[in-house]
């Protein structure tokens, strides 16, 4: 039986360098973006691999859109599920600056549709299913040492109690959750002078999820497997 992952953000950056992972590895691959059909890309990859990888239309900022995503699986199982999908929303504002607009649509994305995401799809976990929670480390709480950057921290670290909570909710389903810190990573978000490639992130991401079972559910850890203090 094929292992099954979805990807969401799977357009660019991180999500998709794990599409191209997972095919790789010979997985069958669900990608979720906005704009696949804009998505140069996963189009090419879609292409060379026309029976493992599906495009599939999604976005989270529209949580009703969630259902069509449903209906498309209809039974078929996943195997893991990696929330990926996020906004930073407006940078470079200081403390005076924000306005409680630039507030609900960070909010949205980074933390209300992951757990819509995964409420939805909850049927189709297979046993022993993986979910990955793609968070930050500036969503934790003990690291913060520069303070700024309001909206997304305050989002990544309800996404780390929400991944916990699920953790803990999804074990009788022998379903186990990661909240996961890709790392600095060379993408339209971490931009150019970032420490990392996204093919090294993933490659570390994999070898944690790897690892992953219900011993080891509902923790925060980096890329190369340590943890990170919430």
């Amino acid at each position: 039986m094929s292992h099954t992952v979805l990807v969401t953000g799977a357009n660019r950056g991180i999500g998709l360098e794990c599409v191209r992972q997972y095919l790789a590895e010979g997985s069958r691959v669900i990608a979720c973006c906005r704009h696949p059909e804009q998505a140069q890309a996963l189009q090419a990859l879609a292409e060379a691999h026309p029976s493992t990888l599906e495009l599939v239309a999604l976005d989270l900022s529209q949580p009703e859109q969630l259902e069509g995503l449903k209906a498309y699986l209809g039974d078929q199982s996943i195997d893991l599920l990696i929330s990926n999908a996020g906004v930073y929303g407006p940078k470079g504002l200081a403390l005076g600056q924000i306005q409680a607009d630039d507030f609900a649509p960070v909010m949205a994305v980074n933390v209300l549709a992951p757990l819509l995401l995964v409420q939805t799809l909850m049927v189709n976990l297979s046993r022993g299913a993986k979910v990955a929670l793609l968070s930050s480390k500036m969503g934790s709480i003990t690291d913060n040492g520069s303070g700024g950057s309001y909206l997304y921290r305050a989002s990544k670290s309800a996404l780390n109690a929400i991944g916990k909570s699920l953790s803990v909710d999804l074990a009788d389903q022998g379903v186990s959750v990661a909240l996961l810190h890709p790392g600095w990573v060379q993408t339209e978000m971490g931009g150019p002078n970032a420490l990392i490639s996204p093919q090294t992130s993933v490659l570390g991401i994999r070898r944690v999820l790897e690892q992953l079972d219900l011993s080891n559910s509902g923790r925060f850890l980096n890329y190369d497997g340590s943890e990170i203090p919430w």
